[in-house]
């Protein structure tokens, strides 16, 4: 899903370095039967659009499992909360929709279930960065559901005005951000990223911000390899090369309208994103590979992607995962889920979907997915999300926010991002690997 991403921990350390917390009592929850003829019940919170969808349609073709939907606010408006509630209160949902940057921490609160006895067979099924984001050591938490392999979007009338190409590399990219600002000071190349969107920059590369090391947290936000991403793009702003205008702010709508801005470098999910707000740019923009730091390259990154979690107290994890693994799985329902909520499949075998196989128009009549489909199975996999991503990120944004105006730089945002989420894991109690 939008503005979120993916998570990995890995070794038999891993479920002791998220500090899990043991929940007593949390042993009802809410699938059961009350005889082996009887279907077993599950109730899913969620709020994409298309999830009451796939609960009709999987109910009406399925008899040993009936799914309760209940809607909730998304996640970071209250959904999150109300789920960790109900699991200490021992009343939760067997199934929630939670984003991967999430996942840590509601297993560092001891608040999932561990389906890998029923999950381990349909692992082949999905992704595998995006089978790592719900997996912790040998455990698993989940299905995953959707991903946001990134590539790059750009003004192609613009680009062929000036007789450039899609940039293949980093360096072709600066090369053409300089040739677009000369042509004309009021265009850039970019507008700046925050958070998650930065995140998937760092992410392409190997810039890692967690890992674990024994039984304890280790953050490299500040480490060399994120040096090199910040350097990069550090150096397009002081160049002038980067417009001031926010993401998803008004400005950059009217910026990615007018070709004053042109290019984005992001997720499947931005193609929505970017015709909802400039809409009079239809036909003028197209979409190509992420650039790579190498020529030949093919390390991409990711940006957003959620997954359907099991929930700790879930008395019928079996009928959950049966129920979690056909949503993201199943062809017509998936392809619903494209249509309403723009979901991009975790799952290898839908990238033939209907709605993912039409020309767009808004896009010069490309099949854009195509792209991500090509870029979908190099997302790293080497990523790890934090326990804490809430203030990580609203930390990093405060930094970041700073060095694209030109106060500070993006390796002291990335820095003193760091430190406060050391001190914030010391607080909780979480032990830190210097």
């Amino acid at each position: 899903m939008k503005k979120s991403a993916a998570i990995r921990l890995t070794g038999a350390a891993g479920a002791v370095a998220l500090g899990l917390m043991s929940l007593a009592g949390c042993s009802g929850g809410s699938g059961s039967g009350s005889s082996d003829s009887a279907p077993a019940t599950v109730t899913f919170w969620g709020w994409a659009p298309g999830y009451a969808d796939a609960v009709k349609a999987f109910n009406a073709s399925h008899k040993d499992v009936v799914v309760k939907y209940q809607e909730v606010q998304p996640g970071s408006k209250g959904g999150y909360q109300k789920m960790l509630n109900a699991v200490t209160a021992n009343n939760a949902p067997c199934l929630a929709q939670v984003g991967y940057e999430t996942l840590p921490s509601f297993a560092a609160q001891g608040a999932l279930e561990d389906v890998a006895s029923y999950a381990k067979a349909d692992e082949k099924d999905f992704q595998p960065a995006a089978w790592k984001s719900v997996s912790i050591g040998d455990a698993v938490y989940g299905a995953p559901v959707d991903t946001g392999p990134m590539g790059l979007f750009y003004n192609k009338e613009l680009f062929d005005s000036l007789g450039l190409s899609a940039p293949a590399t980093w360096d072709e990219y600066k090369a053409d951000a300089e040739k677009i600002h000369a042509s004309d000071p009021k265009k850039f190349i970019s507008s700046p990223y925050l958070d998650y969107d930065y995140a998937g920059l760092a992410w392409q590369t190997g810039a890692k911000w967690f890992d674990v090391d024994g039984d304890s947290w280790k953050v490299t936000m500040a480490s060399d390899a994120n040096a090199k991403v910040a350097d990069y793009w550090q150096g397009l702003v002081s160049e002038g090369l980067i417009s001031s205008a926010p993401m998803y702010d008004q400005a950059w709508y009217t910026g990615l309208g007018d070709g004053s801005i042109a290019t984005v470098v992001g997720a499947v999910w931005q193609a929505g994103v970017i015709k909802g707000g400039a809409a009079d740019a239809s036909g003028k923009w197209a979409v190509a590979p992420m650039p790579q730091w190498s020529a030949g390259d093919d390390q991409v990154g990711n940006a957003g992607g959620s997954a359907t979690a099991v929930l700790k107290g879930c008395s019928n994890a079996k009928a959950a995962w049966e129920f979690a693994h056909w949503m993201s799985t199943d062809k017509d329902t998936y392809n619903t889920l494209v249509q309403k909520a723009g979901l991009y499949p975790a799952a290898t075998g839908l990238s033939d979907l209907p709605a993912l196989t039409e020309a767009d128009p808004y896009f010069g009549g490309q099949k854009i997915f195509d792209v991500f489909a090509d870029a979908a199975p190099h997302v790293n996999p080497d990523w790890t999300w934090g326990p804490v991503m809430t203030k990580t990120a609203a930390d990093l944004d405060d930094g970041l926010g700073k060095a694209w105006a030109g106060q500070g730089t993006i390796t002291d945002a990335l820095k003193s991002a760091q430190d406060k989420t050391v001190a914030e894991l010391k607080k909780q109690g979480l032990k830190v690997s210097e």
